[in-house]
């Protein structure tokens, strides 16, 4: 979490790209969640996780990289203080998402 963190505060490259399609692969992979409830596949549960951990690992560089340019435009302080607990709260939870995919991962193996 913190090398990809680290990543996305550091990179040259603009991560907002990527962005829209993280989205797009976060609701697709609800969607296989809740086909997977029905279905109730094993190798479908193993891809889900997989591309959580993926998708989670994209969303954690892009918000860093997208909490440090909001940092610099400077806003008011009332202002400046919301955008750090939600930029707080953006990277908790890919913290969470993504520890909890990785327990998916590899606690299907036995």
């Amino acid at each position: 979490f913190g090398g990809l963190s680290l990543y996305g505060y550091t990179t040259k490259r603009d991560l907002s790209a990527f962005g829209s399609f993280l989205v797009m692969g976060l609701v697709g992979l609800i969607i296989a969640m809740v086909i997977n409830i029905f279905l109730q596949s094993s190798a479908l549960s193993f891809a889900v996780s997989a591309i959580g951990v993926l998708i989670f690992a994209g969303l954690t560089a892009y918000d860093t990289q997208n909490i440090k340019e909001m940092y610099f435009e400077g806003d008011e302080t009332d202002v400046a203080g919301r955008k750090a607990i939600m930029g707080a709260l953006r990277l908790y939870l890919d913290f969470i998402n993504l520890f909890m995919f990785l327990l998916q991962f590899m606690g299907d193996r036995r």
